[in-house]
């Protein structure tokens, strides 16, 4: 049986290319969102947790004096490689690892990002306090995640979907509770900010590029829909489409200055 890290890397590794091109995550506004939230913290030394294909790392380097891109996931960190390449960037270094166990000392870094990662954690306040303890005093935290409804069943029935679409998914978190996640490991939050995101099935479940799961998803989801079930994602049918919105939160947070 695959231990969760095991099976963060298979998923990933079968998703790498899907991953890497889908719209939903090469989102130019959504890169943007976090220069703008990282503000003057963007020019040093960051951190870009669980960094995927490297998109925000790319951004990123264009402005900052180092980035280091760290990820579980062998194949995300070549994709990460390569965009930096592609776009010109010589000032990123790439790492491979757990974020519950973050290979650096203790002050490292003047800023960590990590976006669309907390959901796969399957100890997020263990992350979270080490993204804490590898900032430098008065170093900027920006994180942001799809989040779930505050309503205990409804959220409930969104993360079922979610795993049965990928089983490296845990627990997608409600707003308020991201929110005491970042707080609960030391932070100061500074500001928050919240939208969404229409998305369609059939784009959906292209990312994890397993067709085997979406015969049995398809008429599950499509049933919620038809009689009106939420699910926390505000699912519904549009004509044979099922559409649905992620809701994303994004957080800016300080870690306070000794």
């Amino acid at each position: 049986m695959l231990n969760h890290d095991d099976r963060v890397r298979q998923e990933f590794a079968r998703q790498a290319d899907t991953f890497s091109a889908s719209s939903a995550i090469t989102d130019v506004e959504l890169t943007q969102r976090f220069i703008t939230a990282l503000g003057e913290a963007a020019r040093g030394y960051v951190l870009d947790v669980a960094c995927g294909p490297g998109i925000l790392s790319a951004a990123i380097a264009k402005a900052a004096r180092e980035v280091v891109a760290f990820d579980l996931t062998p194949e995300m960190l070549k994709k990460a490689a390569q965009r930096c390449g592609e776009a010109g960037v010589g000032n990123v270094s790439f790492r491979e690892g757990n974020a519950a166990e973050l290979p650096f000392a203790n002050s490292t870094f003047d800023a960590a990002v990590t976006r669309l990662s907390v959901h796969h954690f399957q100890r997020p306040d263990r992350v979270m306090s080490e993204i804490f303890r590898v900032l430098r005093p008065g170093g900027r935290l920006v994180v942001a995640d799809v989040v779930t409804s505050e309503q205990p069943a409804e959220a409930e029935l969104q993360n079922a979907i979610e795993v049965l679409r990928d089983p490296s998914h845990v627990r997608m978190l409600p707003g308020s509770e991201l929110t005491a996640l970042v707080t609960g490991a030391g932070f100061a939050v500074e500001a928050l900010t919240s939208w969404d995101k229409a998305r369609e099935f059939e784009e959906w479940m292209g990312i994890v590029n397993d067709p085997s799961r979406v015969l049995p998803l398809r008429p599950v989801v499509r049933a919620l829909a038809a009689c009106g079930a939420s699910a926390g994602m505000g699912l519904r049918l549009d004509g044979n489409a099922i559409r649905f919105v992620h809701r994303w939160n994004l957080i800016a947070a300080r870690k306070p200055a000794i």
